[in-house]
């Protein structure tokens, strides 16, 4: 079996640099939005999440595709449906601010496009596990809204792990 072509790009910020990656799905800005936000919905292909939900509000998520995965917890940051939700993940490995940007696409389709913002002082490091991590939820994503058949992480990683390596290396030498 072949791997998924990686997708993500670094994106210079104010505060540092982004990994960003995109995906086109079925439906109005509005489903989508839903399946990027309900509880039930996420649990089809991110996982699960119990709490308060509300911008400032902490609420706890569960990555359920990731082996033994813990409860974390999610700061959400900004909520504005249907266009933009930015919110940081703690767990062991640390912080992760991540942003989802919703757009209008054409035939009833529409535009997500994910922002692993990456500060400054914390530079690339990690882009060779992180981006086929992303490739793989947002496949999953996709696969949840179509109705098609999950994908498999081994497809991603390590295959795509030398792709990101080289972003960041690029990244870096910038």
């Amino acid at each position: 079996m072949t791997s998924p072509e990686p997708t993500g790009h670094l994106l210079p910020t104010a505060k540092g640099t982004a990994l960003t990656l995109h995906r086109t799905v079925l439906g109005s800005r509005a489903e989508v939005w839903a399946a990027l936000t309900e509880p039930e919905l996420t649990s089809r292909w991110v996982g699960p999440w119990r709490g308060e939900a509300g911008p400032g509000h902490t609420v706890e998520v569960q990555m359920s595709f990731e082996e033994g995965a813990p409860w974390s917890p999610l700061l959400i940051e900004a909520c504005e449906p249907p266009d933009r939700l930015a919110v940081s993940i703690n767990d062991d490995a640390g912080g992760w601010p991540v942003e989802l940007l919703l757009s209008e696409g054409d035939g009833g389709r529409t535009k997500v496009e994910l922002l692993h913002h990456l500060p400054a002082d914390v530079g690339q490091a990690g882009l060779g596990e992180i981006g086929p991590g992303w490739e793989f939820y947002l496949d999953m994503f996709v696969a949840a809204r179509h109705g098609s058949p999950r994908p498999s992480f081994e497809s991603y990683y390590p295959a795509q792990k030398a792709y990101f390596d080289t972003l960041a290396d690029r990244g870096n030498q910038g």
